[in-house]
């Protein structure tokens, strides 16, 4: 979730990077519940990201990906034929979006008029995280299974390279001031540092006391990386030299991580039913200052920077089958049509 978000964040972060006035009030701080928007439909989900500008959220969900007006609250639309599709990056400035289609091995050039996809990219093996990289107007896609990054002209749909990385890469942020594309590597709780000019990587730096990084999220003013883990550990560390400088608790089960320049608060969304709220009170240090409760599964998010709100997927699912012995024990399935949107908020 959010991994595409380096756009907006470039945008927004020297206009909105004072800190909030005011301290939060721990556990029962000022995140709260205000609506949920129904969605329905059948099939899993994965990535959500708000394209701030357009005033939409995306939201992959099956075979589609979801469009919602974020100022009504309501579905206005979606992007079909998006075989396996796990999400999408947008290109506000060029009125376009990425999607990656895992099970056909390609990347979606969508138009974000008429939600028609213009043209589709070969990558490597299960396009996963997608990111926007504004600098140069590149598409980056972090291939699953094929342990690379493909990346092509937003414009033209060119590919310009592909990049062998060390494991399986998961989400991504960039700098387009210091020319950086991050992204985590889960397998081998490591981050890859990638010099977008010459689309190297030029450093590997561990995520201790962290272990298998999913989500991040960038704060581009402070230069800080914040990373959520699978050991139930947020990392924030220097995006500069790769120093490790503060680590929180989160829960279990992280998927997404989001930043908010306007607050200075970082988020990371767990499996277990929370999102923990930290602030980044310096550049060196990170408290938290609130536990919210979400839904058990709510673990993918984006961030609206422009309202503050925090938006989660979720549904409503059966009763944990029996376990059988000698079998391996299955997932409760998900009770058709009730996919929504949570959101969450401060006013």
């Amino acid at each position: 979730m959010n991994i595409n978000t380096c756009w907006f964040s470039a945008c927004v972060a020297l206009s909105l990077c004072a800190p909030a006035a005011g301290p939060l009030t721990g556990a029962e701080g000022p995140y709260h519940f205000l609506k949920e928007i129904p969605v329905g439909g059948d099939g899993g989900w994965d990535y959500l990201s708000v394209d701030a500008a357009g005033r939409r959220l995306y939201v992959s969900h099956g075979a589609v990906v979801i469009v919602i007006d974020i100022d009504k609250d309501a579905v206005v639309g979606a992007i079909a034929d998006t075989p396996g599709v796990h999400g999408l990056a947008v290109a506000s400035e060029l009125g376009r979006g990425f999607t990656s289609n895992g099970r056909e091995n390609k990347a979606g050039i969508v138009d974000l008029q008429t939600l028609k996809t213009l043209a589709r990219v070969e990558t490597g093996e299960n396009p996963d995280g997608m990111l926007y990289e504004p600098g140069r107007q590149e598409v980056y896609m972090f291939n699953g299974r094929g342990k690379s990054a493909t990346v092509f002209e937003a414009t033209s749909g060119r590919v310009v390279a592909t990049i062998p990385l060390s494991g399986k890469p998961e989400f991504a942020a960039c700098d387009p001031l210091a020319g950086r594309v991050y992204d985590n590597i889960e397998d081998k709780s490591e981050v890859a540092v990638i010099e977008a000019k010459t689309h190297a990587v030029v450093a590997t730096w561990p995520v201790a006391p962290g272990e298998e990084p999913s989500g991040m999220a960038i704060d581009l003013a402070h230069h800080r990386l914040f990373v959520g883990c699978g050991n139930k550990t947020m990392v924030m560390r220097d995006s500069d030299g790769g120093r490790v400088v503060a680590s929180v608790p989160i829960g279990e089960g992280v998927d997404a991580n989001a930043f908010d320049p306007g607050t200075q608060l970082a988020f990371a969304s767990c499996g277990s039913g929370t999102v923990t709220i930290a602030r980044e009170t310096s550049p060196d240090a990170l408290a938290v200052v609130q536990i919210l409760a979400t839904e058990p599964r709510a673990r993918t998010m984006a961030l609206d920077p422009r309202t503050h709100k925090i938006y989660l997927a979720s549904a409503r699912f059966e009763p944990q089958p029996a376990a059988v012995e000698g079998a391996p024990r299955q997932r409760p399935k998900m009770i058709p049509g009730s996919f929504k949107i949570l959101v969450y908020g401060m006013d």
